[in-house]
Parts: structure tokens; C-alpha cells; sequence
């Protein structure tokens, strides 16, 4: 019985796990590139520290070295590996440091040239080990963490929704990769808590030519579509000289027996144009290419001053928009076309064949009028989770069922140490400081 329970169990938890709306992967083709920015960013905090002065007393010998400043740092052999179970590993051998001094030395023999040098090496090593270890525990613990804090997690998009890149488990490393799986997923600024069910399939990475592949799911698209359809965007409204002016000629004259009997006295008024969408479009993405489907209600009326709008007719259109997905620096962009429309009457099939006439300048309208104004949105793009100041260059976008991949390689527009000391925490000295001695960076 017990068993049975286990396994009722396990089956209702596979049941209501999610699936990711996105995911990314860092071949080791990008680690090369990690790895020299990080170093330069690392020999740079190595330079910058500040080694105490060396004086005292042995036997006949007195000494005093000062102003110790590093001069030069060479790391000749490192390597960045993805290491299974721990992510990350960076090994540095061989290293080398020039260093600058100003000594007093004062003794009462001869021939201690080889005790000096190994009394002086001895005492800089000493000190340098007391100053490097600080160093690199404060720059991979704080420094690079400032630097993490710059992805976004939950962020606005605009004024009317956010996207949640919340890590949906651990970082899954191999020898040659590794893969991150984030929940990708729009909200409305309004409705902070509400989430959309996905229900969409998993997307998968399995190519590892390029430094990094992002990967799209259906639902990170619904999700966006979804959220402004309940914050209330998908709908337009164009009254008075705000239609153009073919198409308000067509419409008068198209409905200028039901003008006549409705309310002829109003004949003149300014025409109205409503376009709401009905309910929220939905993303399509095949091998073929990226489709919108999209259900919208066109109502037209006229708008009297200071009365009641005579509405002329009620429609429906059917959509379908196709999408072109691309990278710039970090954003991912769309832009939208429009393939197939149609409108149709709920009330008959013949004032259905009354509209044809309509079908024409109204879809010119929407080219014309309506498709920058979504492109113009849609073209700002989404910022994809890396850290501030890594861009993607040289993309391909790559269709398959249910989702999409885009491959990608890196380029630093900014160095580490730029975005690093723009991020650095205020306090950063006064809590990270391992002692008062070693904090001097």
C-alpha cells in the first residue's frame, strides 16, 4: 500500500511540474573569453594592493623595506574548465610578480648577499601570501557577486509588465557545457502574482558550436501576449481625422443607408473606429517559422458631440502575423508582418458578403497604421538574463517544434572591472574586509 502511495505520489508531482520557458548554455567556447576578461580584471586587483613595510632586527642585521608596490603581474598558465558537480573551476600555476621596494639595510660583515636574497624573498612572500589570498576571496566572494547582481531576475519590461528569469533549479554542469533552466515568464505590473500555466513543451539545447544558445518556448511568447491583453494595450481606437481618410470616405459610404436610417441628423459626425482584441493571441512556432494568431473585434460608429454614438456594424477579424526573433546586444527582438486577415459578420452570412468590399482597406489600414505601432513596441525587446556589459553578436536563429533556439557568441562591450566598480557595493570595505591588515584594495 505504501508503494502504491509512493508512486501516486511521484506521478502528481511529475503532473504539476513546469516546464521552463527558457533556457540558456555556456559551451566551453565561451570560457576562453571568460577567462582572460576575468584575469584582467584579476591581475588589475592584484596590482592595486598595498603590502605593509618590512623592518626589524636579525642578529647584526637591520633592515627596513617600504613603498612595496606591484609592478607586474604575469599568470603564463590558467585554465577555465566546467567542472560537474561544481560548476566552475579556475586553475592559475606559474604565476610571477615584479615588484618595486625601497630598502635600508644596515649589517657588520661581509659576503651576505645570499642571505639578504633569501631573507628578502622570504619576507615578501610571506607578505604577498598575507595580502593575494584576501584579495582573491574578495574579489570571486563580492567584486564578481556585484557583478551577478546586474541580471535581471524580476524586472519591468515597460510600464505595463515584468518577466520573472527566476532560476527554476541548480546549474547542471558537464565537461562541455552549462545548461540553466529559467521560468521565462511576463506578468502585468498590476497583477504581480498571477501566473500563466504552461502547458507548452520543453525546449532543448543540444548544439554547442557557439559560445551560447538561448532557447524560447511557445509559452514565453504566450505569456508576454497574455500579460498585455489583461493590462489592457491590445486595443486601438482612431476617431475623427485620427482614420484615414480613404478609408473614412469608404465606411460612410459603405454604411450610408443605415446613417440614413438610424440617425440621419448625425450624418456629419466624427467616424469612430474601435479595434479590442478578444482574447489573448497565441504563439505558434513550427520549423517553418513563428506564427500569431490573433481574434479581434472592429466596431464602427459615429460620435456625435455631446450624444449617444450611433454604432454602424460589428465585426470580427481573424489575424495571423508572422515573427522574425532576433538578437541585439542582449535584447531579444521581434518584428511582426502581417500575413492573412479576414473579417466577418456574427449576425449573418450575407452582411459577411457585405463586407468583402471592407476586407481590402482595412487591411491596408492595419499595415499602414496599426503594425508600426506594435513593431515600435515589440522592437525595444526583452532583455535576456546576463550581466551588464556582455552583449551576444554574430546570432542564428534556428526554428523547431514547439520552440526556438538562437546561437550566439560573446563580446565584452564593457570591461569587468567598468561594470564591477559602477555596481561595487557602498559598505564594500567595511563588511568584506577579512582584517583591518589585508583590506587595502
Amino acid at each position: 500500500m505504501a508503494l502504491f502511495g509512493a508512486l501516486f505520489l511521484a506521478l502528481l508531482a511529475g503532473a504539476h511540474a513546469e516546464f521552463p520557458g527558457c533556457k540558456i548554455r555556456v559551451t566551453s567556447k565561451a570560457l576562453e573569453l571568460v577567462k582572460q576578461e576575468g584575469l584582467r580584471f584579476l591581475e588589475q586587483e592584484l596590482e592595486t594592493i598595498t603590502i605593509p613595510d618590512l623592518r626589524g632586527k636579525e642578529g647584526h642585521f637591520y633592515y627596513n623595506i617600504s613603498e612595496v608596490k606591484v609592478t607586474e603581474l604575469q599568470l603564463t598558465s590558467s585554465e577555465l574548465d566546467f567542472q560537474p558537480q561544481q560548476e566552475l573551476m579556475l586553475q592559475i600555476t606559474n604565476a610571477s610578480l615584479g615588484l618595486r621596494f625601497r630598502r635600508q639595510l644596515l649589517y657588520w660583515f661581509l659576503k651576505v648577499y645570499d642571505f639578504l636574497s633569501t631573507f628578502i624573498t622570504s619576507g615578501m612572500r610571506f607578505l604577498l601570501n598575507q595580502q593575494i589570498c584576501p584579495v582573491l576571496y574578495h574579489a570571486g566572494t563580492v567584486l564578481l557577486n556585484a557583478l551577478l547582481d546586474t541580471v535581471p531576475v524580476r524586472s519591468s519590461v515597460d510600464e505595463l509588465v515584468g518577466i520573472d528569469y527566476s532560476l527554476m533549479k541548480d546549474p547542471v554542469a558537464s565537461t562541455s557545457n552549462l545548461d540553466m533552466d529559467f521560468r521565462g515568464a511576463f506578468f502585468p505590473l498590476t497583477e504581480r502574482n498571477w501566473s500563466l500555466p504552461n502547458r507548452a513543451v520543453e525546449p532543448q539545447l543540444q548544439e554547442e558550436e557557439r559560445m551560447v544558445y538561448v532557447a524560447f518556448s511557445e509559452f514565453f511568447f504566450d505569456s508576454a501576449m497574455e500579460s498585455y491583453f489583461r493590462a489592457g494595450a491590445l486595443q486601438l481606437s482612431l476617431v475623427g481625422d485620427k482614420v484615414p481618410h480613404d478609408l473614412d470616405i469608404l465606411l460612410r459610404a459603405t454604411y450610408f443607408g443605415s446613417i440614413v436610417l438610424l440617425s440621419p441628423a448625425v450624418i456629419d459626425s466624427p467616424l469612430k473606429l474601435e479595434l479590442r482584441v478578444l482574447a489573448p493571441p497565441r504563439c505558434t512556432i513550427k520549423p517553418s517559422g513563428t506564427t500569431v494568431s490573433v481574434t479581434a473585434s472592429v466596431t464602427i460608429a459615429l460620435v456625435p458631440p455631446d450624444k449617444p454614438e450611433v454604432q454602424l456594424s460589428s465585426m470580427t477579424m481573424d489575424a495571423r502575423l508572422s515573427a522574425k526573433m532576433a538578437l541585439r546586444g542582449k535584447a531579444l527582438r521581434t518584428q511582426l508582418d502581417l500575413r492573412r486577415f479576414r473579417i466577418y459578420s456574427n449576425h449573418s452570412a450575407l452582411e459577411s458578403l457585405a463586407l468583402i468590399p471592407l476586407q481590402a482597406p482595412l487591411k491596408t489600414m492595419l499595415q499602414i497604421g496599426v503594425m508600426p505601432m506594435l513593431n515600435e513596441r515589440t522592437w525595444r525587446g526583452v532583455q535576456i538574463p546576463l550581466p551588464e556589459g556582455i552583449n551576444f553578436v554574430r546570432e542564428v536563429v534556428t526554428n523547431h517544434a514547439g520552440f526556438l533556439t538562437i546561437g550566439a557568441d560573446l563580446h565584452f562591450a564593457k570591461g569587468l572591472r567598468e561594470v564591477i566598480e559602477k555596481n561595487r557595493p557602498a559598505d564594500i570595505g567595511a563588511s568584506t574586509a577579512p582584517t583591518p591588515s589585508t583590506a587595502a584594495v
